[in-house]
């Protein structure tokens, strides 16, 4: 593995500044402190910074040289809203906020890339270090794009990184197109007409009507979508109803909808309205339909995937890279800036959870799980790979 060796020796430093945040977690568009550590430590080390873009973003400046060429290298800052079962000494001291994904570490890595970057500038042209808030389903991305992030900062292409739990430590992962899925949800009220439910003929059942519904909602993926193109629909709640002889007037159907492509989206929500409207017509009840695009899905460029996959293999060798791994179905706010820009997402292995501290909880390390940490032998690994990835890119022809 071909680390940089100011980085190794300022490991320390970087597992300090992880694992600070990682105590003091802050939620999607409240991450005052942290952003306010992040533009301390950028501007201790004179890099100029950006504030304000998706409130409390923050993008550093790095230029070197005279080329007008730039690149963007992306971390989001904010944490999840779950308590946190781990007592070790960094567990977190807001109960109820937890970094459940990463977040931390994925601030410190490009922490650690900024400070190699502004003392060795081996590079002709701008790196934008992208401190970006609320990744978790807040839009900070979307937000930072409409606050002017590419007007101020134009870029040649934008690059983001997510640890993967289960990957080996030293490896990483990525695909050309679809890397993750687009995030959606739904929730359909079925209005029918109550009565006693030892008197069902005199209702128009709203229960008996979702359950139709949900069950017609499961055909869609198995024969309407091409079996080629992923697409999930999962009805994840059912409300209706407080007692036991009474069939209600209302039922509610609620739930998510992931997919690589806006037209298997446009196709899903499409045939979801069609079966809802239908099947309540032939129950004599209504609905109200709303769904909701929450994140489009995240599909790498071509060029950029190879050209990352590239530095990687220079860093880790090509047994530790995976350059067709699978997609996953989780969802990354990251797509909108892939919308605007080329680039792409790669994944970074966080191992399997040995590494974490005495005092985690009993739980898998796993994202969005409760005795999750990240792992902070990632850092240098990270820090090193953003720092090579924007050397190289710099020193390619316009």
């Amino acid at each position: 593995m071909k680390l940089i060796d100011p980085i190794i020796q300022f490991h320390a430093e970087l597992q300090k500044i992880r694992r600070d945040i990682h105590a003091h977690p802050e939620l999607s568009y409240q991450e005052i402190r942290t952003s306010d550590l992040v533009a301390q430590k950028l501007t201790d080390w004179g890099i100029p910074v950006v504030r304000g873009l998706g409130i409390t973003g923050v993008v550093g400046i790095i230029k070197n040289g005279n080329s007008t060429r730039a690149i963007g290298l992306r971390a989001d800052l904010d944490a999840l809203p779950m308590p946190e079962l781990n007592t070790f000494a960094h567990a977190s001291k807001h109960d109820g906020k937890m970094h459940a994904c990463g977040h931390d570490g994925h601030t410190a890595m490009l922490l650690g890339a900024a400070h190699y970057l502004s003392r060795h500038r081996d590079f002709d042209g701008t790196v934008y270090v992208i401190f970006q808030p609320a990744e978790e389903g807040g839009r900070g991305a979307d937000r930072m794009i409409k606050d002017g992030l590419f007007e101020q900062c134009p870029m040649d292409a934008v690059f983001g990184m997510h640890n993967w739990p289960g990957m080996k430590v030293g490896q990483f992962g990525v695909t050309p197109g679809p890397m993750m899925a687009s995030s959606n949800e739904f929730e359909v009220v079925v209005k029918g007409k109550g009565s006693h439910a030892a008197q069902p003929h005199k209702s128009a059942d709203p229960v008996m009507t979702a359950v139709q519904i949900a069950q017609g909602w499961q055909t869609i993926v198995s024969r309407n979508t091409n079996p080629n193109d992923a697409a999930v629909l999962s009805v994840t709640q059912i409300h209706a109803g407080s007692a036991t002889n009474v069939i209600p007037d209302s039922a509610n159907l609620i739930g998510t909808v992931r997919t690589f492509s806006t037209e298997v989206l446009d196709l899903v929500e499409r045939r979801m309205r069609a079966i809802a409207e239908h099947t309540a017509a032939a129950f004599d009840a209504e609905i109200e339909f709303k769904f909701k695009r929450n994140y489009p899905p995240l599909i790498n460029h071509a060029k950029e995937a190879a050209f990352a996959a590239g530095v990687m293999r220079e860093i880790v060798g090509d047994d530790n890279v995976n350059a067709a791994i699978e997609p996953t179905m989780s969802s990354e706010d990251f797509a909108f800036m892939l919308q605007h820009k080329p680039g792409c997402y790669v994944f970074i292995g966080n191992g399997e959870g040995s590494h974490r501290d005495g005092g985690h909880g009993l739980g898998p390390c796993n994202l969005h799980n409760p005795s999750y940490d990240f792992n902070d032998d990632l850092l240098p690994i990270g820090a090193t790979y953003w720092v090579r990835l924007a050397e190289t890119f710099l020193k390619q022809p316009a």
